[in-house]
C-alpha cells in the first residue's frame, strides 16, 4: 500500500488502484454519517474533489490521489457509512481507478514512512 499526506491509502489491483481513507483519517473524523462517491466513468485529475464524508464532527473532501478514470465505486458505502469507522483498509473502500500513469505512486509513502508522518 501507499498512503498520501492526506490520510489516504492507495493500493493497486490488477491494472486498477483502490482508494480509501487511513484508520488514523477514519478515527480524526469520528463516526461517518453520510459518504458521497463520485460516479463511474469520472475523469480526475490529481487535487480534484472525488468524495464528499460526513461524520458528526464535521465534512470532508477527498481528493484524487493521482490522474485517472474511475471505474469502480463502491455502493454500499451510501446505505452503510459507518463501514469507513469499522473497516477503513478494507471493506470500506471509495472507489477503483485506472491510473493514468502508475509511477506517480512511486513518489508516495510507504507504511513506515506513513506512520512516521501520523507519529
Amino acid at each position: 500500500m501507499k498512503f498520501t499526506e492526506e490520510h489516504e491509502w492507495l493500493r493497486v489491483e490488477d491494472d486498477l488502484v483502490v482508494v480509501g481513507i487511513t484508520e488514523h483519517a477514519s478515527t480524526q473524523l469520528g463516526e461517518v454519517v453520510f459518504v458521497e462517491l463520485p460516479e463511474e466513468g469520472t475523469t480526475v485529475t490529481k487535487d480534484q474533489e472525488v468524495v464528499v464524508i460526513e461524520s458528526v464532527k464535521a465534512a470532508s473532501d477527498i481528493l484524487a490521489p493521482i490522474d485517472g478514470e474511475i471505474v469502480e465505486v463502491n455502493e454500499p458505502l451510501a446505505d452503510e457509512p459507518g463501514k469507513v469507522n469499522e473497516d477503513p483498509t478494507g471493506d470500506a473502500w471509495f472507489f477503483k481507478m485506472k491510473a493514468s500513469d502508475l509511477s506517480d505512486l512511486d513518489e508516495m509513502m510507504d507504511e513506515a514512512a506513513y506512520n512516521a508522518f501520523i507519529g
